[in-house]
């Protein structure tokens, strides 16, 4: 690379250094996608996304259309009726009777798993017949049911005013959260994004340490210093590296909404969807912070075993939301999102478990611009004052006292 002389006009540069940081970029885009590392990272974590939410939906239950075996009109109209009590207490299930000609048929279709109960008539009622075991809900269903029909017949017999004896036993249900059904599938969603930000952060922080410090050993920054102000190697490698996280954020995005499609769980997605979108936002705007923090780290070493206490602070400062998120309270989690570099991370999480109010949104999205600013600025003053220095470490506290 050719060294560039300013050439005295005002702005000349600054005009450098807007060019020199894209050149930069450019090199670490560049020289990572070709890296098989960074590919089957990506590749891991796309599985991992695509597993996770199959697992999810698996786990926290689907929709059952069961089969009841009955031998006579009676049985089947119970099961018929069943079919809605079934629905409401899991719901999009369904009960749909089989006849059979006799009680030693229907027994047999449960026993081959043709049919997932059977329900034969018994002395004083009805009898529900499983294999290993009979299903919860459809039990429950199958016998307020059959009870229900049994006390009506007997009240038209004797000639009870059915209605009248019932009069004031009715129990209604009114939630004050409905959306609270899928609360377990949004937990999981959210702690999802911790981890991918978490890992997305901590993956590409250290390949932006290394690469700093793999110049530094290599005695490669001093000929890229001859020619590419300082400043703009940082920006350039800060741009390129957020460029490749939020990529792969992006791919992971939109990997996770197609599975959440592909397996039915709509509701989930429109309920989630927003927060996948600020998300992303998010996380671009505190991995900026949190680059400058890592490319400082591999400033102040001298060779890559000096990375394990350079990027340190890092890695806690990393580690700190993603402990608050899963151990803290509700007010903790409140107070910590609206915390600079830490909102980006427990933030978006919150929105995913929904109940954020406007202006706490706001605020954290104000304090991360303001921190990204700032820590980029700071971080550029301090690259500058260690970069060249290549004899040893570099403590954090002696970088801030060196002179620029």
């Amino acid at each position: 690379m050719s060294t560039h002389t300013p050439t005295g006009r005002p702005g000349a540069v600054t005009d450098d250094v807007r060019g020199a940081w894209r050149v930069v970029a450019e090199r670490e885009i560049t020289t990572r996608v070709r890296e098989k590392s960074y590919l089957y990272s990506a590749l891991v974590m796309v599985v991992g996304v695509i597993a996770t939410v199959v697992l999810t939906s698996v786990l926290g239950g689907r929709p059952t259309d069961y089969t009841v075996a009955v031998t006579d009109g009676a049985a089947a109209s119970v099961v018929s009726a069943s079919s809605d009590a079934v629905d409401r207490a899991d719901d999009g299930s369904s009960a749909a009777p089989r006849q059979f000609g006799s009680v030693e048929a229907a027994e047999a279709a449960v026993r081959d798993g043709d049919v997932d109960a059977a329900l034969v008539p018994k002395d004083g009622g009805y009898e529900v017949i499983g294999d290993s075991e009979v299903d919860s809900t459809l039990s429950s269903a199958l016998t307020t049911v059959a009870s229900a029909s049994a006390l009506l017949n007997n009240a038209e017999e004797q000639g009870v005013d059915l209605d009248e004896l019932q009069s004031g036993s009715q129990v209604t249900q009114r939630l004050l959260d409905p959306d609270s059904d899928d609360a377990g599938a949004r937990s999981a969603v959210a702690f999802v994004f911790l981890i991918l930000f978490y890992v997305t952060a901590v993956t590409f922080g250290m390949s932006i340490a290394q690469s700093v410090v793999q110049e530094k050993e290599s005695r490669i920054v001093e000929i890229l210093a001859a020619a590419v102000p300082i400043r703009a190697m940082l920006w350039g490698k800060i741009a390129g590296n957020t460029v490749l996280a939020f990529a792969q954020i992006l791919v992971l995005a939109a990997v996770g909404v197609a599975s959440l499609a592909a397996v039915g769980e709509t509701s989930l997605l429109s309920a989630v969807g927003p927060s996948i979108a600020w998300y992303i936002l998010f996380f671009v705007l505190g991995f900026v912070a949190l680059a400058g923090l890592w490319a400082v780290a591999g400033s102040l070493a001298s060779r890559t075993e000096d990375l394990g206490s350079t990027t340190m602070p890092g890695q806690v400062l990393l580690f700190a939301p993603y402990l608050v998120a899963v151990v803290a309270g509700e007010t903790v989690k409140t107070v910590v999102s609206m915390v600079p570099v830490v909102s980006a991370m427990v933030m978006p999480s919150r929105l995913a478990e929904g109940g954020v109010p406007v202006w706490q949104l706001v605020v954290a999205l104000a304090v991360d611009v303001v921190a990204a600013v700032l820590i980029v600025r700071f971080a550029s003053r301090i690259y500058e004052r260690t970069l060249m220095r290549t004899e040893r470490r570099i403590g954090f506290g002696e970088a801030l006292r060196l002179s620029d």
